[in-house]
């Protein structure tokens, strides 16, 4: 039996695909360059939210170094696309590893040491006790993705995060020989396998659906033939 795992990383404008790995998203930003809300998004999605924050591992490490923490990227958190922009959870947005891979986009507000710029991170870890728990959302960042949002050297605890369309509800696969898409199962957290039973024939065509929005975007032929487990792939798609 055939089975496929792939890696989709939504990151800024291109479709990331990592064969025989995990799968993140991360949507465009959801804020004018004019500071206001951009209309055709909706409401709900640009809100931001306050949450509480704090950092772990080196201050220009990738928090879980050696280990990539409990959503098993191993190594990868310091690598393109993560970059050591990463971030440990609590249980509330852990969702017990369902929320691995997901995207958030977040800031600093409030304290003369915040740039008040957002950034984007990953979660790839779990933080479950302390502050973590007993916050209705935590941020445990790596100390890369609290250097990024914070002036070097000092902390604060006022956060807010804006929730991105980055989470899948669906991920299905088509062959080249067929015009039928077949579903993915999610392992776990963030993997998707296809157990497909016999011999795939590439190129392959991905398709994803937002479990935010319902928006359903098509990679188009983006694993070629010849694929190689590891490798990368691009496609010029991205949810809105």
């Amino acid at each position: 039996m055939a089975t496929l795992r792939l890696v989709f990383t939504l990151y800024c404008c291109s479709l990331v695909l990592l064969s025989n790995f995990d799968l993140s998203s991360c949507s465009r930003p959801f804020k004018s360059s004019t500071g206001h809300f951009n209309q055709s998004i909706n409401a709900e999605l640009a809100r931001w939210s306050p949450a509480g924050a704090t950092w772990y591992g080196s201050p220009d490490g990738a928090g879980s170094d050696g280990t990539g923490g409990a959503c098993g990227y191993v190594n990868d958190v310091s690598q393109p696309p993560f970059s050591s922009m990463v971030t440990a959870v609590g249980p509330s947005l852990y969702n017990s590893g369902k929320e691995c891979g997901a995207c958030y986009q977040i800031k600093c507000t409030g304290n003369p040491s915040c740039s008040g710029h957002p950034v984007r991170v990953v979660i790839t870890d779990s933080c479950p006790g302390g502050d973590c728990a007993s916050e209705s959302a935590h941020f445990d960042l790596s100390g890369t993705a609290f250097g990024a949002m914070a002036l070097p050297g000092k902390e604060s605890k006022l956060l807010e995060f804006e929730a991105g369309d980055g989470d899948l509800a669906t991920v299905a696969l088509k062959q080249s020989s067929t015009d039928q898409w077949q579903p993915m199962q999610q392992s776990w957290g963030a993997v998707w396998k296809l157990d497909a039973g016999g011999k795939l024939s590439p190129p392959f065509s991905i398709k994803l659906t937002s479990r935010l929005s319902g928006e359903t975007l098509v990679a188009d032929n983006v694993i070629p033939v010849g694929w190689q487990p590891g490798a990368t792939y691009r496609s010029l798609v991205n949810f809105h």
